[in-house]
């Protein structure tokens, strides 16, 4: 397995990670325990050292998955987790976010005995939250780090003005967010500004959820608790129009003597060195078919036949009918903090509606939300929380017939 390391620092791991996420939450009941013990403990025999969980996947079984599987290797992997969910001591989700300073010691100390260690390699913050200035984020993490309880620092789905900030404060590691040939976003900012400062980059969903990698059609079905059931990318109608988009990158594949995920990841691998997408996967085969991306050499004309590179910061997935419409009476005041989510998450509008609605909201302190068409309005945290609050409790993305879907977003304060 190649390594790579995660920007300027000296945190090396395997050039793909193992995102651990979906063995224990989200794409349907918890798999079997010592299946996937079992599976974590074969994936650092083929050379993954790179393992990432969080204590919001449960809440806190997955961490305990990971600590228990990984205990034998102590000192040869790297363990990246997550904070900033408001969870009680009991694994209870009180709902919203909490990055209170307090809040991240209290959970670091539970972290660190779910996952069997003396110190967390890499501990993320997992949502900006809005009531905590990120400097007094990185502040509470730079103790721990002081006091030997945490190594690295790093932030999930921040925008450039966070990340700067933070740095300035404790140097970021990495920063986690969507990236993929589906949600090219972070390539327009949030990319160069890491590589400016020197921070590694963690793509999360480097599969689109497992459509990429060629697996899924319109007849496949989920599991009643699998998050997916409410992607709209994922109704039956937009996996058959989005069939023909596979069957290309499937086509190019074979020329590479690939398979369609591994090709996907050999994209990404071929963007920046510093970065290290973690595809999670509860199957072994399906594991080291993408160990084996790492072994595929994509020429400038492989790339260029990739027809993602003509829309390098949107999407060309085929969006369901209905019209974008973000109520703003009913959304105003409405904190980030009382958004309640999985794991990510699908947003959409046009630059008119956006627009149109940014008018209608308050002139607050200024933020930034990315979302698709790339497309960023700077608007307050009052348009951050109508956004937000819309896509983890509505789940109905509203797009136009030719607007793309978007997998995630950014928030931003600058």
């Amino acid at each position: 397995m190649q390594k790579r390391k995660l920007g300027t620092s000296n945190l090396e791991v395997s050039a793909i990670g193992l995102g651990c996420m979906g063995m224990s939450f989200g794409y349907g009941p918890p798999a079997d325990k010592q299946e996937m013990s079992s599976l974590i403990r074969t994936a650092v025999e083929r050379g993954v050292t790179f393992f990432d969980t969080a204590e919001v996947y449960g809440p806190f079984t997955n961490e305990e998955l990971v600590g228990e599987a990984l205990a034998p290797f102590r000192g040869q992997v790297v363990i990246a987790t997550k904070f900033g969910f408001d969870i009680d001591a009991n694994g209870q989700q009180r709902g919203g976010l909490s990055s209170r300073p307090e809040y991240i010691k209290r959970m670091a100390e539970g972290s660190l005995k779910r996952l069997r260690v003396d110190a967390i390699d890499l501990f993320y913050q997992h949502r900006v939250d809005p009531d905590v200035p990120i400097e007094d984020v990185a502040g509470a993490v730079k103790d721990l780090i002081r006091e030997g309880k945490v190594k690295h620092f790093g932030l999930s789905e921040a925008g450039v003005h966070t990340i700067r900030r933070a740095h300035a404060i404790q140097p970021v590691t990495a920063v986690q967010s969507e990236y993929s040939l589906w949600w090219r976003a972070p390539e327009k900012e949030v990319l160069p500004t890491l590589e400016e400062l020197g921070i590694g980059f963690v793509p999360f969903s480097p599969l689109g959820k497992g459509f990429l990698a060629g697996k899924i059609d319109e007849n496949t079905t989920f599991d009643s608790s699998d998050f997916r059931n409410i992607v709209p990318r994922f109704t039956p109608e937009a996996r058959k129009a989005n069939q023909a988009l596979v069957d290309l990158l499937a086509s190019i594949a074979q020329r590479k003597k690939a398979t369609p995920a591994q090709l996907v990841l050999a994209w990404l691998l071929a963007q920046k060195p510093w970065i290290v997408p973690i595809p999670g996967t509860t199957k072994l085969k399906r594991m080291e078919e993408n160990i084996g991306a790492t072994a595929i050499e994509l020429t400038s004309d492989d790339l260029g036949d990739i027809p993602w590179t003509l829309d390098p910061y949107g999407s060309h997935v085929i969006p369901s009918r209905s019209h974008c419409s973000w109520p703003s009476s009913r959304m105003r005041g409405k904190g980030v903090r009382n958004w309640r989510t999985g794991s990510s998450h699908e947003a959409c509008c046009n630059a008119r509606g956006a627009r149109r609605q940014h008018r209608r909201l308050d002139r607050c302190s200024r933020a930034t939300v990315t979302t698709a068409s790339s497309f960023s309005t700077p608007c307050g945290w009052q348009h951050a929380a109508a956004l937000v609050k819309r896509i983890a409790e509505e789940r109905t993305p509203a797009l136009h017939a030719t607007s793309p879907i978007v997998m995630g977003f950014i928030i931003d304060v600058p």
